[in-house]
């Protein structure tokens, strides 16, 4: 421990590779945890503050056919910003009643931190808020980060950026949702990162055990599967 805490606090400023998995793999870290470790690593050797290319705003055919098998399951790809960039039928269940997708360009950060709906959405807002601050603020800056950080910090104020100063880990586990008409809902989530070039990642949600919890797909009729990409600017799903 005497040695993460001097990785984070800048005072070894060369940590190899090797001794960052070492640690992580000693301290059982999860994979959100790691990000941080790695991260911090980074920072403390002066290299976390290069710039990046935007995130790439389409989503691959190869992507879009692994969303596929999902159905009707609920996923979606994302990235670091919140974007939600492709999804199932089945998130589109759960999360268009809700108001997530209601922006031609929806994006989760975006939502949870300007729009007042959130609070209802997410029973738990604190803990999405802080994970969403903690995965905006990881990411290498680029165009797009730094000024989606200028916009929150403008309609937000100090929920917003208290919470990207802090870097506080977000504590990880199940994520609640309170859908419309369904009512409370408890996920687990898998997390499957893509390759660097993409930084995107898919998120799947998968029911939590609980007994009384209802599926969204309970809510509305079934609908044909088929994953959905969200149309942007510039960019037509193939």
């Amino acid at each position: 421990m005497e040695y993460l805490v001097r990785i984070e606090q800048g005072r070894d400023r060369n940590p190899s590779a090797a001794v960052i998995n070492a640690l992580a793999d000693a301290l059982q870290l999860d994979a959100a945890e790691r990000e941080h470790l790695r991260h911090a690593a980074k920072c403390s050797s002066g290299t976390c503050g290069a710039a990046a290319p935007s995130p790439r705003p389409d989503v691959r055919p190869a992507v879009r056919s692994l969303l596929a098998q999902l159905e009707p399951g609920i996923a979606y790809v994302t990235n670091r910003l919140g974007d939600v960039l492709a999804h199932t039928s089945g998130f589109d269940l759960l999360a268009k009643p809700a108001g997530l997708l209601d922006s031609p360009s929806p994006n989760l950060t975006r939502f949870v931190f300007t729009d007042e709906r959130a609070r209802r959405v997410f029973p738990d807002w604190d803990q999405v808020a802080d994970e969403r601050a903690f995965h905006l603020a990881l990411g290498a800056p680029s165009q797009r980060s730094e000024q989606l950080i200028a916009d929150l910090a403008a309609l937000a104020g100090a929920e917003f950026t208290d919470r990207v100063r802090s870097g506080r880990l977000p504590r990880a586990g199940t994520q609640a949702w309170c859908h419309p008409t369904v009512g409370g809902l408890l996920f687990d989530r898998e997390l499957l990162e893509f390759p660097a070039a993409d930084a995107q990642q898919l998120v799947v949600l998968l029911p939590a055990k609980r007994p009384d919890q209802r599926r969204p797909e309970q809510a509305a009729p079934q609908r044909p599967a088929r994953a959905r990409q969200v149309a942007r600017p510039g960019n037509r799903p193939n």
